[in-house]
């Protein structure tokens, strides 16, 4: 259907609610409501109403500085049909018990929850993803497999299973609304809204949050792309080089070489940089003790792990949580 007139709700006003957590990204949140705040303007009427929250009531502030004015979370009866919550930032720094209080309240209503950027961390932590398809952007991915190991997210754009709505953030909510305003109005209209910002190329919920590994390290060699890709698939229980070549399908010596050429570094210390950069996340983003993120990474012992990220990074992993 491709006509606004044949269906039921689409003469009606939406309610939608974004509460923001602060240190949102500003990116995301505008990617998510400005479809919407275009969709009223092209239809020539209000469809969609946007209500803002925040934790206390005061204004959000972004990870960019700007602040967006907000009011008290949402209590029964809001008349809210879909609540999203937007976050960034570090999520061990999430702590917000009415937050999750006010999405649990508003899920037993029957509205429909949805998880921006990091929003989706906080919807795992108030019990609201279990059993669920979900998504999650993926730097928060490793602190919510952590955090909620019995939780799985995919790294898809974004993930509607009924009632709930994940989305990696940036510019991926112009797909999301996309399609959420072509469910209620049409594809016809969807896409008027989309050409109103020269979102000319809709991207599919499954399409990758992140480059294809051959753009994000310069690298065409199907060999050693097999290799990294399976060194970031065993963090935790790195692999032996000579298994790693067998992957590859050459010799350790000759998987030395491809290293050496194509990346300018060695095998292992290619592997100590992935781990590394794992490890880094974890410090910012999870409460995990340094002990914990030591096995994690895959590292023999704290010590071992500490040296390690100091040797790459230049300082201590207790300093790096601190800043």
């Amino acid at each position: 259907m491709s006509s606004a007139e044949t269906r039921p709700d689409s003469r009606s006003v939406q309610e939608i609610g974004f509460i923001l957590i602060p240190g949102f990204a500003l990116m995301s949140y505008a990617s998510a409501t400005e479809p919407l705040r275009a969709a009223n303007l092209l239809a020539g009427r209000e469809i969609y109403r946007l209500s803002i929250f925040s934790p206390d009531g005061a204004p959000a502030l972004s990870s960019s500085g700007v602040t967006v004015p907000a009011e008290p979370l949402p209590v029964r009866g809001a008349g809210l049909g879909t609540v999203f919550v937007c976050a960034g930032g570090s999520p061990r720094n999430w702590r917000y018990p009415g937050a999750l209080a006010c999405l649990r309240q508003l899920s037993r209503e029957g509205v429909r929850i949805g998880g921006i950027s990091g929003g989706p961390y906080l919807m795992a932590a108030a019990g609201l993803l279990a059993g669920r398809d979900f998504t999650i952007h993926w730097e928060h991915a490793a602190a919510l497999l952590e955090s909620f190991p019995d939780l799985t997210p995919r790294q898809a754009r974004f993930v509607i299973d009924g009632n709930r709505i994940t989305c990696g953030g940036g510019i991926a909510p112009l797909d999301m609304m996309h399609v959420l305003i072509a469910e209620r109005m049409g594809s016809d209209f969807a896409r008027r809204v989309s050409d109103w910002y020269l979102h000319t190329e809709v991207n599919e919920p499954a399409a990758p949050q992140r480059a294809s590994l051959a753009e994000r390290y310069g690298v065409h060699h199907p060999g050693l792309l097999s290799v990294l890709e399976r060194m970031e698939e065993t963090i935790e229980m790195p692999l032996g080089r000579a298994a790693m070549a067998r992957i590859a399908g050459v010799t350790p010596r000759h998987l030395d070489r491809l290293f050496s050429t194509h990346l300018g570094t060695t095998f292992l210390d290619q592997y100590h940089r992935i781990r590394l950069q794992h490890g880094q996340r974890l410090l910012k983003q999870s409460p995990l003790s340094i002990s914990e993120i030591a096995v994690a990474t895959g590292f023999s012992s704290p010590s071992h792990f500490s040296r390690m990220f100091r040797s790459v990074y230049g300082t201590a992993p207790s300093e790096a949580r601190r800043d």
